[in-house]
């Protein structure tokens, strides 16, 4: 019965939008309101009516004092008005009771015989938003486990998009990066910023020769050749480096007295003419030169020159 009765009130609460029960406390709870109203209105009436109207009069024994009066020289009776609280207090008490009793007979009347679908009618009931819904359910139809892992996938997928979003940001920075090394100013910069700004030369630009005017080259082939070159380059560092040790000795060894600091002068003269004249000197101020070179590192490169060179002409005939 009690699981019935369930199935039942699931069935019209599903109908209705509300449950049964709901709409005969609504029922009840408007006819208590109207009854609080109606006892406060009989309240305030036998208070505003006077006392001797109610049968209250005055006490004709002259042991007792006159009663007070108000201002319109009405006599003022306590007693009256304490009676007709307590009689409008039991009157609420009475009301409250007769409708409880009432309403309960009129709450089971209600869900046995309004408010309720016969049980044999019950299973085959079919609300409007079910008319759509075929019964019994296919088996490719989606269940609760199906949804649930769909909805997990879905939550993966978005976290593994933000990580590929996250990995294609670093990726595009690291591309710009790298453009700019090989010498690419509108890949690595925007266009008008680069069209704006000079081209610096590209610390790379050696593996896109394209960029000066040569044919251009896949990448490949350059990383090919460079890593052709990588023996050759172990070698020759391999011969400097016990070569490294000797540089100062020699560099004492040099007679400075020679033709060759003549020359030395002459050749820094022509320099420092030449740079002066396209407007370099060092009172324009208008470029950066660098940082001042000694004699000594100027003689230690040449000798280090001149070992490369004669290792790479031993190489090359090797």
């Amino acid at each position: 019965m009690a699981d019935s009765r369930a199935s039942i009130d699931a069935l019209l609460t599903e109908h209705f939008r509300y449950t049964p029960l709901s709409l005969i406390d609504d029922i009840i709870n408007t006819v208590n309101a109207i009854i609080y109203r109606a006892v406060e209105a009989i309240e305030n009436g036998l208070l505003s009516t006077p006392p001797q109207a109610l049968g209250f009069a005055d006490d004709p024994s002259p042991d007792i004092s006159i009663p007070d009066a108000d201002g319109e020289r009405n006599v003022d009776f306590p007693e009256a008005r304490a009676e007709i609280e307590n009689g409008v207090h039991q009157l609420e008490t009475l009301l409250e009771a007769t409708v409880d009793k009432l309403f309960d007979k009129f709450e089971i009347y209600t869900l046995r015989n309004i408010l309720t679908v016969p049980d044999d009618l019950t299973p085959w009931v079919r609300l409007a938003h079910y008319g759509d819904l075929t019964l019994p359910l296919p088996a490719s139809a989606p269940t609760p486990a199906s949804v649930l892992a769909l909805r997990r996938k879905l939550q993966e997928t978005n976290k593994l998009n933000l990580a590929l979003e996250h990995e294609h940001a670093c990726n595009t920075a690291l591309l710009s990066e790298l453009h700019a090394l090989i010498g690419h100013p509108s890949k690595a910069k925007g266009e008008d910023e680069a069209k704006s700004s000079p081209p610096d030369p590209a610390p790379l630009s050696f593996l896109a020769p394209h960029m000066a005017g040569a044919p251009s080259q896949p990448l490949s082939t350059s990383a090919q050749f460079t890593a052709s070159q990588l023996p050759a380059l172990r070698t020759l560092v391999a011969e400097l480096r016990p070569k490294l040790t000797s540089l100062p000795s020699a560099a004492e060894r040099v007679d400075w007295d020679s033709g060759k600091e003549q020359r030395r002068e002459y050749i820094d003269g022509v320099v420092r003419r030449v740079v002066s004249e396209n407007g370099v000197g060092e009172e324009s101020g208008e470029r950066d030169l660098g940082r001042t070179v000694a004699g000594e590192e100027v003689r230690d490169l040449e000798g280090v020159v001149q070992a490369m060179g004669s290792g790479g002409e031993d190489v090359m005939e090797g």
